[in-house]
C-alpha cells in the first residue's frame, strides 16, 4: 500500500472515531456514554498516531505535472 492510501485509510478511520464518540448523543441516549466514549477516543487516538508514523513525509505518488507555458502575447 501506498503512503496516500494508508493516510487515507487512518483519516476516514479517524472520523469514524469521532462519529462512535457523538453517537449517543446523535440518538438522544445517554445510557451507555462511558463505552462510545472510550471506543470512539480510542479509534481515534490510535489511527491518530498511526496515521503520523506510518505516513511521514509527503504522499506523492506521481510527480505533478509541470505547468505549461504559454508563449506572452506581443502588444500590437
Amino acid at each position: 500500500m501506498s503512503k496516500c492510501t494508508l493516510r487515507s485509510i487512518f483519516t476516514v478511520l479517524i472520523y469514524a472515531g469521532v462519529v462512535i464518540f457523538l453517537f449517543p448523543y446523535f440518538i438522544g441516549r445517554l445510557t451507555n456514554v462511558g463505552f462510545f466514549v472510550l471506543a470512539g477516543l480510542g479509534l481515534a487516538l490510535v489511527c491518530g498516531i498511526l496515521r503520523c508514523c506510518c505516513t511521514e513525509g509527503d504522499c506523492i505518488d506521481e510527480p505533478a505535472p509541470a505547468r505549461p507555458t504559454h508563449p506572452r502575447s506581443t502588444p500590437h
